[in-house]
């Protein structure tokens, strides 16, 4: 009779939790789960509640208010892109249409040294985003908010006031520091000024994250500045968009790697980040040597008028060019120039021989300084949006294939049909899922799913995204392998990517149906320094 009893409660006690099935928001059944770790997909199942994931498995013991049938469809984390430049765009278009229909559901705003640098001002001005925003403080927007674009070192009481500055974007929520040392004015700044604030930031638990100082011929140096102050500083190193630029340096990025490898052996934490194209993104100004575009667009005028100065900046220009290995300036197309936008779209020798000028490299030259003081003009130093064919194809593999390799775009909130940007900002996870695992097998799905997720958020602490596990945050991407697609060219980049059917931020479906929704779910997502 005990037997009998105790097997009768046990079959009461099966029937009731059977019964008492949990109730959630959202099943998402019979998919590849492909978890964010690199390991092979495993079929399953995934419960949502709350914006989180509350259980994975075969056969889920959950009531849910909706249920999304993968039918063997891919599931997989949200991509996280680490580099984007997203400050402005975002405020007008909080629905990041070109990211979400990429599968990006967190992006890394602040880099290159260009961020908001009154925090809480800036993310009261982003009404309802639809993708989570993190944000570097940028050191070129500091030294520039403290001194302006002047090329001196600063004084002890503008350092100090640079500290203070960033350790308040600490506080509100950055997640670290950025600097651009190509650019004006952090290529100005000193070593021990970059480590000065570099320490502010990791005492806030935060990441150094740089455009390094040169990709070209001193590529190898300016890694070594970057881990020099990683190292003083005793803070995480992110080297943005990892590249060697020029045709008479292609074919040595393995030295690079081999570099980053060995300070990694030494202790020093090192990743990289890259884009899948050959092809880069910057402004016009880049073509001149950086002293001349100091200061603001009258200084830069200036110059211009001046006979011995618009040499000299000639001559530095002519040997910027042969140092890269470039023939000419057809490697240079334009994005957008506000003063003329019908040049949009050409390299600077079409622009010259459509003007009917001598086709010679003095006389491209010439183009781009009067370029540049057109826009100068209009009170603006950047001359114009530049697309540049700085890179290989067989080097951007080879970084590609380093396992330390986060995927990210570079890229903003596009205004659809706006100018000739680089595809990147459409198109950058979907050519990585097509090309780079589907068409030419450089990295396997696994592994490309883990570089556009756990990855990226191990190198920024985003310690609840990245994988698919249980208590995780719901940013999750649903898509056919086989169909996913990018279709934004350089000639026609306004051109949303293709095959990612669900995406969800926060537990919310912004993408269903390969269709936006119109929800906004975003989050902003603090760094340790406001957790």
């Amino acid at each position: 009779m005990r037997t009998t009893l105790l097997a009768a409660t046990a079959v009461l006690a099966f029937s009731g939790s059977a019964m008492a099935a949990t109730d959630v928001d959202l099943v998402i059944e019979n998919a590849r789960i492909v978890d964010g770790s690199g390991n092979p997909w495993y079929r399953g199942s995934v419960a949502i509640d709350d914006g989180v994931i509350v259980q994975i498995g075969r056969n889920l013991d959950v009531n849910a208010q909706q249920t999304i049938d993968a039918k063997s469809r891919v599931l997989a984390p949200g991509f996280i892109d680490v580099h984007t430049h997203i400050e402005s765009g975002i405020t007008d278009n909080p629905r990041a249409d070109n990211f979400i229909l990429d599968g990006v559901t967190t992006v890394v705003t602040g880099n290159c040294g260009s961020s908001t640098v009154d925090l809480p001002s800036w993310r009261q001005s982003i009404v309802g985003p639809a993708i989570n925003i993190a944000t570097l403080v940028g050191h070129n927007s500091v030294r520039t908010a403290v001194m302006g674009r002047e090329n001196r070192a600063p004084t002890q009481a503008e350092m100090l006031q640079m500290e203070r500055l960033a350790e308040q974007a600490m506080i509100d929520g950055a997640v670290g520091l950025s600097t651009g040392l190509l650019y004006v004015p952090g290529t100005f700044a000193s070593t021990d000024e970059v480590i000065s604030l570099a320490k502010v930031s990791s005492r806030f638990g935060g990441i150094y994250s740089t455009h390094i100082r040169d990709q070209g011929p001193r590529l190898n140096e300016s890694i070594e500045e970057a881990v020099t102050i990683g190292r003083e500083a005793d803070i995480p190193v992110q080297i943005s968009h990892l590249k060697i630029k020029g045709p008479i340096r292609w074919g040595r990025i393995n030295e690079t790697i081999g570099l980053i490898e060995e300070f990694r052996a030494d202790g020093i934490e090192v990743t990289v980040d890259a884009y899948p194209y050959e092809r880069a993104s910057t402004s016009l100004a880049v073509m001149l040597p950086s002293w001349a575009t100091a200061g603001s667009a009258d200084d830069l005028l200036a110059r211009l008028d001046d006979s011995e100065t618009y040499r000299r900046i000639l001559e530095e220009m002519e040997v910027m060019r042969t140092d890269s290995g470039y023939p000419d300036f057809s490697f240079a197309t334009v994005a957008s120039y506000p003063p003329n936008p019908a040049v949009n779209g050409l390299t600077i020798s079409e622009i010259n021989v459509d003007l009917e000028r001598p086709a010679t490299i003095a006389s491209e030259m010439e183009l781009i300084l009067q370029m540049m003081a057109d826009s100068a003009r209009l009170g603006r130093t950047n001359g114009a949006q530049m697309v540049y064919h700085f890179m290989s194809k067989d080097d951007v593999d080879t970084i590609f294939r380093y396992p330390n390799t986060a995927v990210a775009s570079d890229g903003g909130v596009r205004e659809f049909g706006e100018g000739i940007p680089h595809p990147r900002s459409y198109g950058t996870n979907a050519r990585v899922l097509a090309e780079f695992v589907r068409e030419r097998n450089v990295l396997s799905l696994p592994d490309a799913i883990r570089r556009m997720t756990s990855l990226p958020a191990q190198a920024f602490q985003m310690q609840d995204r990245g994988l698919i596990r249980t208590g995780f945050v719901a940013d999750l991407v649903l898509f056919d392998p086989d169909q996913v697609q990018d279709l934004a060219t350089y000639s026609d980049p306004h051109n949303f990517s293709r095959g990612f059917d669900y995406v969800l931020v926060n537990g919310v479906a912004v993408v269903e149906k390969g269709q936006v929704t119109n929800s906004r779910p975003g989050q902003f997502v603090d760094g340790p320094g406001a957790r």
